[in-house]
């Protein structure tokens, strides 16, 4: 996953303002304690974070997979 995949699979799962909010607020314990902006910052993989904040979330599976890209036959 991009990062851009990962923005835009951000805004699809909770629209741009909350989206935005989770990613800046919300300490996720998968990602030692960090926001997903700062995982981000430090270097984690856009996937990983992405997948941290599902399980946060309670994302269902079958919009985990495939999130954020253009075409979602493309994974």
């Amino acid at each position: 996953m991009r990062l851009s995949e990962f923005h835009r699979a951000i805004e699809q799962e909770f629209g741009s303002a909350y989206g935005g909010q989770l990613v800046r607020e919300l300490v996720l314990i998968e990602l030692r304690g960090r926001t997903a902006e700062q995982a981000l910052a430090a270097g984690e993989s856009p996937r990983d974070v992405w997948y941290a904040l599902c399980e946060a979330m309670d994302v269902p599976d079958a919009r985990r997979h495939g999130a954020g890209l253009v075409n979602p036959e493309r994974r």
